[in-house]
């Protein structure tokens, strides 16, 4: 064998060694996201259409008395009644906060289930601070839904 040959062999098998000897490098995924499934719900003259589990996609939609925010179903809504003082959710920790203007003459009503429209009962848990109603519901279970009814 000449002298560039044994050369060439010792330089590969250094490099394949060092190869070997390498480092593996950490590698972490910090996020991911869930998408799929989505389609179009109507109801009377209103329309809506998105895919679940994408909260990440965009900030709420807004337009006049009405927002929707993207990701999975929530447990708790509200039904806006029509010249009602606008009713909010967030969401903090294991705390959901129902929140309204203080406007005289109108009460917040709760119902767990849609289907059944006498279900609707008072619901007068709330506390006032800076004219703002403010309902705080500590790890809430099953459905609620909140509207504000003038008598």
């Amino acid at each position: 064998m000449n002298t560039k040959t044994v050369r060439f062999a010792l330089l590969l098998a250094t490099l394949g060694f060092l190869g070997i000897c390498a480092q593996a490098q950490s590698y972490s995924i910090d996020w991911y996201k869930i998408a799929g499934g989505g389609g179009t719900s109507t109801g009377g003259t209103y329309q809506v259409t998105g895919t679940i589990g994408q909260p990440d996609a965009s900030g709420a939609m807004t337009g006049g008395n009405y927002s929707l925010t993207g990701g999975f179903w929530a447990l708790i809504s509200v039904v806006q009644t029509s010249g009602a003082p606008t009713l909010y959710v967030s969401h903090s920790g294991n705390t959901v906060t129902v929140y309204w203007q203080n406007v005289s003459g109108w009460t917040l009503q709760q119902n767990g289930n849609l289907a059944t429209p006498a279900s609707w009962s008072a619901n007068s848990s709330w506390t006032t601070t800076n004219g703002t109603n403010y309902l705080n519901i500590v790890n809430p279970s099953g459905n609620l839904f909140y509207r504000l009814q003038h008598p």
